[in-house]
């Protein structure tokens, strides 16, 4: 096991989940990940495969997709380092609900369920971060079904670029946040909840608003805060 002052474990502390935990306390669940490398475009799981782990992003970034009966592909979440995902899996045998991808090249640590849970019932501290994410998690879905319920595409693209900029976003040199879009305007448009036409226009909609520059998969917002009164 790694010492609980080892450089090498505190990368946990980057993940909400576990950073309240003691250093002891990463050393445990340090011991118990398993790293994997996933190359861009590399399926992680699939959906109805056994669920046999609880899954974090170290480094690069997951999209979290379901296929519909008729073969078309919807993005649930667009996930980046220190997110979780098939944490719905913890203390059931179920199969994975949806489909992961990477993104982009990637690290992910992975812990078995059984062995995740065996930390839980010693640590009671993990138990409620544990609770606070999964009721965390349950809020973000309530909010996406009532934003494509209620909530215009405009709406929606804002709110999936704000998202974007949060996870990944940089100054650009001449002024403004850059966020580089290395998947596809299907996926943005899955992300979004529309079709590709639709979120195309929307784009340049807040290219003429002077809202966005869009320079190839580069997004550049000029105008921040109204992308912010957007999204709301």
């Amino acid at each position: 096991m790694a010492k609980s002052n080892d450089p090498e474990i505190q990368y946990l502390r980057n993940i909400p989940i576990f950073k309240e935990l003691t250093d002891e306390q990463l050393a445990q669940i340090h011991s118990k990940t398993a790293e994997r490398l996933y190359r861009k475009g590399t399926t992680i799981f699939l959906e109805g495969d056994p669920g046999i782990g609880f899954h974090y992003v170290q480094t690069g970034r997951v999209k979290i997709v379901k296929t519909s009966d008729d073969g078309r592909e919807h993005i649930i979440n667009m996930l980046g380092p220190g997110e979780l995902f098939a944490e719905v899996l913890l203390f059931n045998t179920a199969p994975y609900p949806a489909t992961a991808v990477a993104v982009e090249d990637s690290c992910i640590g992975v812990i078995r369920n059984s062995e995740l849970e065996k930390l839980v019932m010693q640590n009671n501290a993990l138990a409620l971060q544990l609770i606070r994410e999964l009721s965390r998690r349950l809020l973000f879905a309530q909010e996406k079904i009532k934003n494509l319920a209620l909530s215009d595409v405009k709406t929606r693209t804002a709110a999936v670029l704000l998202k974007l900029i949060e996870q990944q976003g940089t100054e650009h040199p001449q002024g403004g946040v850059a966020v580089s879009l290395d998947f596809s305007r299907q996926d943005l448009a899955a992300l979004v909840g529309t079709t590709r036409e639709t979120v195309t226009r929307v784009l340049s909609a807040l290219k003429r608003e002077q809202i966005i520059e869009i320079d190839g998969h580069r997004i550049t917002v000029l105008d921040l805060d109204e992308l912010q009164i957007l999204g709301e």
